[in-house]
Formats: C-alpha cells, sequence, structure tokens
C-alpha cells in the first residue's frame, strides 16, 4: 500500500485588500476634517460647554482684548462700524454677522457692536465659542 504524501504549502496573507480598506480610510477622514480659517488676530475666545456648530457666513467682525475692531481683517472705529456695514449690506446674500470677541473685552462694547449691527441693518448675529472639553 502506498501512502500518497500532500503537498504542504505555506500559508499567504493577502495585503492588497487591507491596503485599500486602509487607504479608503483615509481618504475619509481626510475628507470629513474640517478646515477651520482663523484671522492672523489673536484671539482668546470664552469657552462654553453646550454648543452648536453653525456654518460660518460672509461678515467677520473681530474684538480684541484691546478694544480694536477689525471687519473683515481691517480697522474700523466703533463711531463708523454702523455706516460702513450698511455700506456692504446690499452686496451680501445673508444679512448675517460672525462676532468673535476676546473674552477679556467688556460686555457694553459687545453690546455696542450688535447694536450697531442691528441698527446697520443685520438680521443674525453669530457669536462663535469654544467647546470646553471635561
Amino acid at each position: 500500500m502506498q501512502f500518497r504524501y500532500k503537498r504542504i504549502t505555506k500559508p499567504i496573507i493577502n495585503i492588497a485588500p487591507m491596503i485599500d480598506v486602509l487607504f479608503l480610510l483615509l481618504i475619509f477622514f481626510m475628507v470629513t476634517s474640517t478646515f477651520v480659517e482663523q484671522p492672523n488676530i489673536k484671539l482668546d475666545l470664552p469657552s462654553t460647554k453646550h454648543s452648536n456648530t453653525s456654518k460660518i457666513e460672509e461678515l467677520q467682525l473681530v474684538i480684541t482684548r484691546f478694544g480694536q475692531i477689525y471687519l473683515q481683517n481691517e480697522v474700523v472705529a466703533l463711531t463708523e462700524l454702523e455706516n460702513v456695514l450698511r455700506g456692504l449690506i446690499p452686496q451680501m446674500d445673508e444679512k448675517t454677522l460672525v462676532l468673535k470677541a476676546d473674552k477679556d473685552v467688556p460686555y457694553g462694547t459687545v453690546i455696542k457692536v450688535m447694536d450697531a449691527a442691528k441698527g446697520a441693518g443685520m438680521h443674525k448675529i453669530v457669536a462663535p465659542t469654544l467647546l470646553e472639553k471635561d
């Protein structure tokens, strides 16, 4: 009686599908990640525990801790702000102002800026914050 010997083959791990999956995951994370565009003005935004994200609109107004007001990265005086905004409103699709104020800015200054924006005809004022992590 003659026994037949089976050929022993080495197991092969095919890594091509694994590489494909890794590249797909990499592309997915690159596409879904968000890129936040910040102006060159140094701000220390206040933080909140509960925040909902909103889409950044056209006009951005920044108030630094020293009280300087920047509208689209150009310095604007508080007394001229309402007139400047009134001149920009006809060019806007949505009448929304993104107001970024340093957390050390006096509350009265922020209210004066918001009042000037409402007086100019802004419908919505968005004030972004940083989400506080526990």
